[in-house]
C-alpha cells in the first residue's frame, strides 16, 4: 500500500539560468537511436557538433543552429557561429551552478527514505536526501500544489524500472521537481519520468522511455527511441 509522506517547510525551486532554455543539455554528447521525438531545443558544449549523433541534423545557412526531423526545436553545438558558443558556455556554467544548488540544500525533510527504494510511495513536496542509489520499481506519486517543490538529493545513481511512472497529483508540475544525481540516471524500457534531471554523470533512456522535464548532464545523454518534452 502506498505511503503518504508529510511535508516539511516550503522549498524554493532550483534556478536553472540559461540551462533552462534547453530540454536536453550535455557536455560530452547527445546520442539518439531513431526515431526520437524531442520537444524543445537541445545542445552540447564544450564538445563540438561531433557530439550530436543519430540526429541527421541539417545545419542552418547561418551556421548558428541546426534542425532535425526528430526535434521540434533547434540543435546547438559549441562550434556553431556566434552567438551560439557564448550562449552555450553560459548555459553549461548555469547547469553546474544549478546542480550544486540542488546538492547543497541543507536540512532535508527526509533522509534515507525507504533505504533508497521509493517504489509505490506518495511523496509530498519536500527535500529528500540519500547517501546511495535510489531505485523506483513501482509507480511513485508526487502530490502537491502547482507551486510546491520537490528536490531529491541522490549521492549515488537513480534507477527507474521498466514500465514504471512518476505520477503527478493535486496540481503538481514537472518544472518544480528536481532529481539531482551524482551517479548514472537510467530509465528502463517504457518508463516515464517527470521533472528536471541534474546529472553529474550519464543519463540513459532505454527503448521507449519518456520524460516530461529536462535532461541536464555534465557528461552525456543517451536516447533510444524516446520522447522528451520540455515542461
Amino acid at each position: 500500500m502506498a505511503v503518504v509522506v508529510s511535508a516539511g517547510i516550503h522549498r524554493y525551486p532550483v534556478d536553472l539560468g540559461m540551462a533552462g532554455n534547453f530540454v536536453i543539455l550535455a557536455k560530452t554528447g547527445i546520442s539518439a537511436v531513431p526515431t526520437c521525438t524531442i520537444i524543445g531545443d537541445i545542445a552540447v558544449c564544450p564538445i563540438d557538433r561531433s557530439g550530436l549523433t543519430g540526429w541527421s541534423e541539417i545545419v542552418d545557412p547561418s551556421n548558428v543552429f541546426s534542425t532535425s526531423a526528430q526535434v521540434n526545436g533547434k540543435l546547438f553545438a559549441a562550434d556553431y557561429a556566434l552567438p551560439t558558443s557564448f550562449i552555450l558556455v553560459k548555459a553549461v556554467n548555469n547547469m553546474k551552478t544549478a546542480y550544486d544548488d540542488a546538492a547543497r540544500r541543507t536540512n532535508p525533510d527526509f533522509t534515507e527514505l525507504g533505504a533508497g527504494d521509493i517504489s509505490g510511495l506518495t511523496l509530498a513536496p519536500a527535500l529528500y536526501k540519500w547517501s546511495n542509489t535510489v531505485v523506483i520499481k513501482g509507480n511513485v506519486t508526487l502530490h502537491g500544489g502547482p507551486n510546491d517543490v520537490w528536490i531529491f538529493q541522490v549521492a549515488g545513481g537513480l534507477s527507474q524500472a521498466s514500465a514504471t511512472r512518476i505520477v503527478l497529483a493535486g496540481g503538481a508540475r514537472a518544472k518544480n521537481i528536481f532529481w539531482q544525481s551524482a551517479g548514472v540516471v537510467a530509465l528502463g524500457t517504457s518508463a516515464h519520468l517527470k521533472g528536471i534531471v541534474l546529472g553529474a554523470t550519464g543519463i540513459t533512456l532505454n527503448t521507449g522511455a519518456t520524460v516530461n522535464g529536462r535532461l541536464l548532464s555534465q557528461t552525456a545523454v543517451t536516447l533510444i527511441m524516446n520522447t522528451v518534452t520540455a515542461p
